[in-house]
């Protein structure tokens, strides 16, 4: 993935307001590198981002999501579960579900850095109290990276469709999820998943396996806002996305094309 960002950072953190290298930053750089030679800066890494072609990222990013959610819609014994308990599964695995969805439909963006706020936004922010944070966050780019090199490493296992069906099933039964009703019978649900798919990964068995649940656990920990802010917040404004998700799901039928949910032109 192509960031598009400049490496160079005109107002790097590692140094003082006079452009001055701080003196602990000297000293670590020094320490680090052979010959005293100072380390690279990395605050680009922090700098925000966002989506370089968001008119066309967000619609693919909408229908994948739109699939994932009719994905749970269809597993029946999703729906013999107690509503709390959706509800607790929806939120827990919507993220790697959707991450899964991108991966599949072969879905690639770009991130460039994001534009800087307006005089007047940067008044009204300053005007908040203390504590309070604005209800969107800009994603970073190296968050984005992390991101992306979950996608990259979905990408290198090649799954198969009935792979990605079978792990589908082992993402949403996740029994580990805090305050669930019946736990033990979607203990049942992800290990019936789990099974099918080992099955299927035969003659390769359990080290192809146990890749796949590597690279799944570490979907699980790409944040939601990170997701929602960069995939959907150019289309859903400040709406809560917890809230349509659930809308989704009971609800609102095809999503994009909702009137109070605008694509960006």
């Amino acid at each position: 993935m192509s960031s598009g960002v400049d490496t160079e950072c005109e107002r790097c953190q590692c140094h003082s307001k006079d452009k001055h290298p701080a003196i602990l930053y000297t000293l670590l750089s020094q320490e680090l590198r052979p010959g005293g030679a100072r380390q690279r800066c990395l605050c680009h890494q922090r700098r925000a981002v966002c989506l370089r072609t968001p008119h066309v990222t967000c619609r693919a990013a909408s229908d994948v999501l739109v699939k994932t959610i009719n994905f749970v819609k269809n597993v029946a014994a999703f729906h013999l579960l107690p509503r709390e308990d959706q509800l607790l599964l929806l939120d827990s695995c919507w993220v790697p579900l959707f991450l899964l969805g991108l991966v599949q439909e072969m879905v690639t963006f770009e991130v460039m850095e994001a534009p800087a706020p307006s005089m007047l936004k940067k008044i009204l922010l300053s005007g908040q109290s203390k504590g309070q944070e604005p209800e969107g966050t800009q994603p970073t780019l190296a968050a984005v990276q992390r991101l992306q090199w979950c996608l990259n490493s979905f990408w290198r296992l090649d799954l198969s469709p009935s792979e990605y069906t079978y792990l589908r099933g082992a993402i949403l039964f996740n029994p580990a999820i805090p305050g669930l009703r019946a736990p033990l019978y979607i203990e049942s649900l992800q290990w019936e998943a789990q099974r099918a798919l080992r099955e299927l990964l035969h003659p390769e068995g359990q080290s192809r396996f146990s890749r796949i649940l590597r690279v799944t656990s570490s979907s699980r920990s790409i944040p939601a806002a990170l997701v929602t802010d960069l995939f959907f917040r150019p289309v859903i404004g400040d709406a809560g996305m917890g809230e349509l998700l659930v809308e989704m799901l009971f609800e609102v039928a095809g999503w994009p094309q909702a009137p109070w949910l605008p694509l960006p032109c």
